[in-house]
């Protein structure tokens, strides 16, 4: 990318200049960050150290709230750096790398959440076959292919989008550097951006959300097909999880990207993007722990793990702290 213009940095508008609001919302998105944190790292370390979790299910799971944390630090750092800062200026290239993961991790997730599908597919209408039907042949290269398939459209639009002249007003009416504001500022004719963005986002939306779709309707027939009551329970309760991540996810990223660049509202895509970017990699390990048995189970295991360890550390430590006190 070759920056040809005279802007070298843009200033990220934010949402408000009220000094009191910016306190306000600095605390509450780092509250928010840090429950992101913690429960998107807790649910890996807890994959990681339960054996009974060691199955695809929870590997795309845990490779799912690595995209989350790494998503939400994209944007959510700087945001906070913004909200006590009075000159909120982000570098060119400090704009194009944060543009570039955005894209990355955003796309990323898209193709996870339909290798998730398929996974639940094949667990539910073949169980007995789930083993070999994605054993780590399988499983491994759809995770790689949703990190390779991210990295490269992400590389396509920043690209695309950095080859652009700002010439004029360089405040970008947002919170991250994300492509829609950065089109709206550019001097340059950016119909073929716009095209090329409306073309590739709705034709990764379209095939993934098909996947999904295809998946779901057979899992339907599958749980429809089920003799017990408690297995057609358990099912729901496991597809229900993934379902509500992909409504709320896939419908947020149609709202902001699949509009024309005339039709955007930036105040409402504000509100949008703390959703996708914020909200749910906050809630998406807490939407499947609570409604995943096996979750519950492992986090109650390894917290009387935890406590057995402690205890008789703790007890040492008191008998030592008396013979010290003798």
């Amino acid at each position: 990318m070759k920056n040809d213009t005279e802007v070298n940095a843009f200033v990220l508008k934010g949402f408000t200049d009220s000094n009191d609001l910016q306190m306000i919302l600095f605390f509450l998105f780092l509250a928010v960050y840090l429950f992101t944190l913690l429960g998107n790292l807790g649910l890996i370390g807890l994959v990681i150290l339960d054996s009974r979790l060691h199955n695809p299910m929870y590997y795309f799971l845990s490779v799912l709230s690595s995209v989350d944390a790494c998503y939400s630090t994209d944007i959510t750092p700087n945001m906070l750096a913004n909200f006590i800062s009075k000159s909120k200026i982000i570098s060119y290239y400090g704009c194009a790398t944060q543009s570039f993961l955005a894209v990355t991790f955003g796309t990323t997730e898209c193709f996870l959440l339909a290798a998730m599908a398929y996974d639940r597919y094949v667990a539910i209408y073949n169980p007995l076959l789930y083993s070999v039907s994605m054993s780590p042949r399988i499983y491994v290269p759809l995770i790689i292919a949703s990190y390779v398939g991210g990295i490269l459209h992400a590389i396509l639009h920043t690209v695309a989008t950095f080859s652009l002249s700002f010439c004029g007003s360089n405040v970008i009416r947002h919170i991250f550097c994300d492509i829609p504001p950065l089109l709206a500022i550019s001097c340059s004719d950016t119909h073929i951006n716009e095209l090329l963005l409306f073309l590739f986002v709705s034709s990764i939306e379209i095939v993934t959300i098909l996947i999904v779709l295809i998946s779901y309707g057979f899992i339907l027939l599958a749980i429809l097909r089920m003799h017990s009551a408690e297995g057609r329970k358990k099912s729901f309760s496991t597809c229900g999880s993934h379902l509500t991540v992909v409504i709320v996810f896939y419908g947020t990223l149609i709202f902001i990207y699949l509009q024309p660049n005339s039709g955007h509202y930036f105040d409402t895509d504000k509100l949008a993007s703390v959703f996708y970017t914020l909200v749910i990699p906050m809630l998406n390990p807490f939407i499947y722990s609570l409604r995943n048995k096996d979750v519950k189970y492992a986090l109650q295991r390894t917290w009387k793990k935890i406590q057995v360890i402690q205890i008789p550390a703790l007890w040492g430590w008191g008998c030592s702290s008396v013979v010290d006190i003798q």
